[in-house]
Parts: C-alpha cells; sequence; structure tokens
C-alpha cells in the first residue's frame, strides 16, 4: 500500500475528520516533494525542519499554518510509520505569530441578528452555537442522544482526544429542541417505511452494533429536508445540514442586519466565551466550555474583555 493510501488508512481508523485527513495528506505530499521524493523513513529532524523553515522563509505561511503542517508530519512519523520524534527537539525557524483580537458581537448585537432569521432551523442552529459556544462543525455533528433534557446538558463527542464534555443547555431552546425531536421522529418512521432511514455511524461503532444506524437515537438533530445519496458508501440516507447551507443562511442574516463586523459561525463561538467572562465565570471553567487543550488559548479572552472595557479608555481630543 502506498504511504499516502497508509496515512488516510490510519487517519479512518482513529476517526479524525475528513478535513484533517485532507489537510494532513496535503502537507505529508508538500514534505516529500520538497526533498525530492525521498521516503520520510529515511529522512528525520533535519529535513523536518528545513521544510518548515522553508514554510516560513520562502512560502511566508501564517504561524497557525506551519503549526499545522507540523502537525500532519507529526502524526506521520508517530502514527504511520511509528518512528518517535519525542526526544528529536525540533527547532525550525517559526512563523512569526500574528496575534489578533476575535470579532465579538455585543449581546444586543446578537439580538438584533438573531431576528433577521426565520423561525427555521437555521436560527435554533446559530440560537445553540451562540448559546453552547460551539464549533459549527459540532452543531451539525449532534445526533438525538447528545442531548439530555433530564440534566440541561448537551454532550460533545471529541473523536480525536477522545474526551466528551457536558455543556448547559440553553433553557429558553428546550421546549424549540423538543419540538425539532418530534418533528424528526415523524421523519424517521416515515423513511424506515420506505427502506430507507439508516444514518452515517463511525466504523467502529458500525462494526460493533451492525443495527445502529437505523436507531433513533443515532440520527442528526439538524436533518437535510431530502434523503440523498452518500457520496462514499452509495447508501440513500438523511444526512446533517451540510455547513455551507448553514454559511449561506447566516450570511443573509447578517447582511439584513446591517451590522458591519465580520461575522462568521465561530463569531458567536467568540461572543460566548466573551460574555461569559464578562458575567464572571471563571477562566479555566470557560477552557472546559469551550474544549481548549491550552489555558493559553483561552486566555485570548481576558484581553478581549479588557479591550471591551471602558476603563481608562480615553482620547486626548476629548480633553481640548
Amino acid at each position: 500500500m502506498k504511504l499516502l493510501d497508509q496515512v488516510r488508512v490510519k487517519i479512518k481508523f482513529l476517526h479524525y475528520s475528513d478535513e484533517t485527513a485532507k489537510i494532513y495528506v496535503y502537507w505529508i505530499k508538500q514534505y516529500i516533494l520538497f526533498h525530492h521524493k525521498r521516503h520520510p523513513a529515511d529522512m528525520g529532524k533535519n529535513e523536518i525542519e528545513q521544510f518548515l523553515s522553508h514554510l516560513a522563509t520562502h512560502r511566508n505561511v501564517a504561524a497557525s499554518t506551519q503549526n499545522q503542517a507540523f502537525n500532519a508530519l507529526l502524526f506521520l512519523y508517530n502514527k504511520v510509520l511509528d518512528i518517535s520524534l519525542e526526544n528529536k527537539n525540533i527547532n525550525a525557524l517559526r512563523a512569526k505569530q500574528r496575534v489578533h483580537l476575535p470579532t465579538v458581537l455585543s449581546t444586543q448585537e446578537i439580538k438584533h441578528l438573531l431576528a433577521q432569521f426565520k423561525d427555521d432551523i437555521y436560527k435554533l442552529i446559530t440560537q445553540l452555537i451562540y448559546g453552547c459556544g460551539l464549533r459549527i462543525s459540532e452543531a451539525m455533528n449532534l445526533r438525538i442522544k447528545d442531548l439530555d433534557f433530564d440534566y440541561n446538558r448537551v454532550i460533545i463527542w471529541d473523536s480525536k482526544s477522545l474526551d466528551d464534555r457536558s455543556l448547559p443547555m440553553p433553557q429558553r431552546l428546550v421546549k424549540p429542541l423538543q419540538n425539532l425531536i418530534d418533528t424528526n421522529k415523524v421523519t424517521h418512521r416515515q423513511d424506515l417505511s420506505i427502506g430507507y432511514g439508516s444514518v452515517e455511524l463511525p466504523n467502529a461503532l458500525k462494526r460493533k452494533y451492525p443495527n445502529a444506524d437505523k436507531e433513533f437515537k443515532w440520527q442528526y438533530l439538524f436533518q437535510m429536508n431530502k434523503v440523498s445519496k452518500d457520496p462514499k458508501t452509495g447508501i440513500t440516507r438523511r444526512h446533517h445540514v451540510l455547513e455551507s447551507t448553514y454559511n449561506r443562511n447566516l450570511k443573509k442574516a447578517v447582511l439584513k442586519s446591517e451590522i458591519n463586523k465580520k461575522i462568521t459561525a465561530h463569531t458567536l463561538r467568540h461572543s460566548y466565551a466573551t460574555h461569559l467572562l464578562q458575567a464572571g465565570i471563571d477562566i479555566r471553567t470557560i477552557q472546559e466550555l469551550l474544549g481548549h487543550k491550552s489555558l493559553e488559548t483561552t486566555m485570548i479572552y481576558t484581553h478581549v474583555v479588557k479591550e471591551l472595557s471602558g476603563k481608562n479608555r480615553f482620547s486626548p481630543l476629548d480633553y481640548l
């Protein structure tokens, strides 16, 4: 089996996302081409440093992009080739980290943005992303079983770290979410009656529970209106709302709102964290709610809150 095929198989086995697979394969291929198609097993610390330094000095990539490439190579050596880089002390010239504060909406802007949606699934998705601080992929991949109404929580499963996290369910969304589930249940019964009703499952679960794909609890929460053929398996089934479809609806709402900020689904997540911090929630708790591995990542919101604070913010022009 070719090396890149081995990478794809390993990524699939570890349940990484399709997007991660695409990114890792791209950077591993670039690494091999940079070194004139030498096999990575015949290379190591020096070649990795040369490649990463090249990205910083000649391709002028952002620090996050360089880290992405480095993570791809770590995956290749550690997970595919079984070659440890743990004590290699790789010291490539690092791309300059651009420090910038994330765009954040005020609570009034959040209200105004939500008012631009019809009372449909896209408004509910937007409310849940902001109300729980979700990544867009986390929202789209929610299953019926991930909502626990008895304990008022939403469970997010992280397939990379194999850690899940529990988030408080916004109380104003309890009824709308229950109504959506009731509607989905009717749709699921109809799908089953005409020979459909299956849903995509992680490979390990599909092997362990062969019939689970037709159980209602495994169905996606935010479903598409129509069944469609899965390009990977050829099976006709009901998939979740596509990120691109949601983003189009969000963009329409943003344009209608006339809020002059660059707003994406991730802006809602930034706003969630900032508003929690402004409400007095401690930074460690916010780290856990966001699912950040490093506290340093979460600390950016302390800078945002400081920036937004009215204290000691003045212009000498106002004193003329």
